[in-house]
């Protein structure tokens, strides 16, 4: 009896030892599987491509994202990752990784969102914290496509139907074009809000891209200043097929993006389209708190004759013109000093280190305009149109006042 009693003992305890072993390496499974839900790998940089509810543009966004979607297939993501938000409603969004495997291309979705506050700081933040979260990397870049006005400020009265000079909007013409949201003001976002919900993230861009109408502005590229190294824009309006991704995505997605390159692509795209209207413009971030000092000294100089109005080049079709060719203006501001223009002139070309253009743009409202000046950038600073009224409210307008 004793022998027996003596096993028993001996079997129970292999069995607790086996029982302890067992439960250690589950545990150690576990943990193993949860480090990797919970923490990505880390990539060299995220490519966020943000698509929010415009209205009509939803179309196009597909098209965009099956070029994306080829220049990944053909030249590679480059250690990086492309993520996606696209709005397929007003009310409805989704979240996806662009993936490469065997060749193919495909979309793995990682959130989908039920009524996404796009609009809101808080809003946009949450989502920008979820690319965070989903893809973290040593460095981020943006690209949106959406309407867009520049800097003017989203309309106070929610309710009110957009007008011919804010719909932010496509008009009803000949070929189509795109005018930072939807077509009313409940879908757009103020430019200090998205630069807020960067801040916030932490999410310094190496370039922001807007695919939408007159957001390479002076104005607004100020307000962002602090949240990007660059901005990829236009100054006027933009065709409906927003940017050609397929010729330009190879550089975007590159490791050390080719701004030259970009316009190039740019340019060459639009120069042979069947509506042959295109203009595209870099902007170094960090070289606009020196414009604004120099442009500070030029305020203090030198007062702007009215008279001369009527001969700046304008870069949209409204009337009164909002957008008018920043360089243009500044040369009947102060051209007649010599000294001064030339210094100014040194800065804009650091400010705009590459920009591009057809011999013509396309308005919707207008037709048809020449380009004789291109600075690559706007301003509204000599508008008289009623919807600059706020003008003097933007951070631009006060230090350089």
């Amino acid at each position: 009896m004793k022998i027996i009693s003596k096993h028993i003992c001996e079997s129970r305890k292999a069995i607790k030892r086996i029982t302890k072993t067992i439960v250690f390496l589950f545990i150690v499974c576990v943990l193993i599987s949860c480090n990797g839900d919970d923490k990505p790998e880390r990539v060299e940089r995220t490519t966020f491509v943000y698509f929010p509810w415009t209205n009509n543009l939803t179309n196009y966004f597909y098209d965009n994202i099956a070029d994306m979607e080829q220049v990944i297939k053909t030249s590679g993501l480059n250690g990086g990752k492309v993520l996606v938000f696209l709005a397929t409603s007003a009310t409805e969004a989704q979240m996806f990784e662009i993936v490469c495997k065997d060749g193919t291309p495909r979309r793995s979705v990682l959130k989908t969102y039920t009524n996404p506050q796009y609009t809101t700081q808080a809003g946009i933040t949450s989502i920008l914290n979820d690319v965070k979260r989903f893809a973290p990397a040593e460095s981020y870049a943006m690209i949106i496509g959406s309407h867009g006005m520049g800097w003017l400020p989203v309309a106070d009265d929610k309710s009110k139907e957009p007008d011919a000079a804010h719909s932010r909007g496509d008009y009803e013409c000949s070929a189509d074009s795109r005018f930072f949201g939807g077509l009313y003001p409940e879908y757009q976002t103020d430019i200090s809000t998205l630069a807020g919900s960067i801040d916030a993230c932490g999410m310094f861009m190496e370039y922001i891209l807007f695919s939408g109408c007159y957001m390479s502005s002076l104005e607004a590229a100020y307000e962002l200043r602090n949240v990007t190294k660059h901005i990829i824009a236009s100054p006027t309006e933009v065709m409906a097929i927003g940017m050609p991704y397929r010729e330009m995505g190879k550089y975007l997605f590159a490791e050390n993006p080719d701004y030259r390159a970009i316009c190039k692509a740019f340019y060459g795209f639009y120069s042979s389209y069947e509506d042959p209207f295109g203009t595209l413009a870099v902007i170094d971030c960090g070289e606009l708190d020196g414009l604004a000092a120099l442009m500070k000294c030029i305020n203090q100089k030198y007062t702007f004759d009215t008279t001369f109005l009527d001969s700046i080049q304008r870069m949209d079709g409204y009337n009164p013109v909002l957008f008018y060719d920043y360089g243009d203006y500044v040369k009947a501001l102060c051209g007649q000093d010599s000294d001064c223009f030339a210094q100014f002139t040194q800065q804009i070309n650091r400010v705009v280190p590459y920009k591009v253009h057809t011999e013509s743009f396309y308005s919707a409202t207008y037709g048809v305009i020449p380009i004789k000046n291109y600075s690559g950038i706007t301003t509204s600073e000599p508008s008289t149109n009623s919807e600059a009224q706020t003008y003097n409210q933007t951070q631009w307008y006060k230090d350089t006042h």
